[in-house]
């Protein structure tokens, strides 16, 4: 990577919006875009560990992590409360930013937003031909599936009629809207991560649209492991040649060797600066 970071940032930038343009490329959105603007919602797993602190005692192991505070809740107050606690995190409905709205209108076959907001929702909300499938837990729901999928209305719909979209939103950690699906827990996670290595719960649609294509890490972090194994699953047969906007200063070793082993460059520019010269 480090032979990467010394490349010009406009260059490398250039090369993102021209793979974003020709629909080579697969956005991948973390909350960081939207924390660039004050929103009521926590824009970042740190912030949602702190919105549960706030509702409860948490002890020392569940603090600033957003999946063990959940866990704690839902052990000693039952998976209801996770919900309805998720749900007053995310009330406050978060518009979507020019950036969210640049990049529906350009008909890409695929877009990874990976919080819980709903902002590129919202965004597609004006265009047509385009459907999303949610990540979903099966804390007890009584269904074998890892995943719903939703129409422009809200509509669940079947995989054959979201396969003909021209473009699929794909959250896989669930969103608040439209059902309030959230994957949250330790416990959610755990069954994931036994079988996400054979791609079972990577939606088929899913994993047809990222073959050969090129992801660009927008508003992300990868400094917790869960983050880097989804990312790893999600991008998987994928192109060897991604991207992300990133100060290499502020990563952890962990995470520069993930950006090597996985062959993602990086832009060195700030976020907000990235996505401005992105829409010029």
């Amino acid at each position: 990577m480090a032979q990467d970071v010394l490349e010009s940032p406009l260059v490398l930038l250039d090369e993102v919006r021209a793979g974003l343009q020709g629909g080579t490329m697969v956005p991948y959105l973390g909350p960081g875009i939207s924390a660039l603007r004050e929103q009521e919602a926590p824009m970042a797993p740190e912030a949602l560990a702190d919105f549960f602190a706030s509702k409860t005692t948490l002890p020392k192991r569940a603090r600033g992590n957003p999946w063990a505070a959940a866990q704690y809740i839902e052990s000693y107050r039952f998976r209801d409360t996770v919900t309805l606690w998720m749900q007053e995190a995310f009330a406050a409905p978060v518009p979507p930013s020019p950036f969210h709205l640049w990049l529906a209108g350009l008909s890409l076959p695929l877009i990874v937003d990976t919080w819980y907001a709903g902002e590129m929702r919202a965004a597609l909300a004006g265009q047509s031909d385009w459907a999303e499938v949610q990540g979903i837990t099966r804390a007890g729901i009584g269904e074998d599936r890892w995943f719903r999928f939703y129409d422009e209305e809200g509509t669940s719909i079947d995989a054959d009629q979201a396969a003909k979209a021209r473009t699929l939103l794909y959250t896989p950690h669930g969103c608040i809207v439209p059902e309030a699906n959230f994957l949250i827990s330790d416990a959610d996670y755990v069954e994931v991560l036994t079988e996400i290595d054979i791609q079972t719960p990577i939606p088929e649609e899913v994993r047809q649209r990222r073959t050969g294509m090129s992801f660009v890490f927008l508003g992300c972090h990868f400094h917790d492991q869960l983050l880097r194994t989804y990312a790893r699953q999600v991008m998987k047969r994928s192109s060897d040649h991604h991207y992300i906007v990133v100060d290499p200063e502020t990563l952890t070793r962990n995470e520069r060797r993930f950006l090597d082993e996985q062959g993602i460059i990086a832009i060195d520019m700030p976020l907000a600066e990235a996505i401005e010269r992105l829409l010029t």
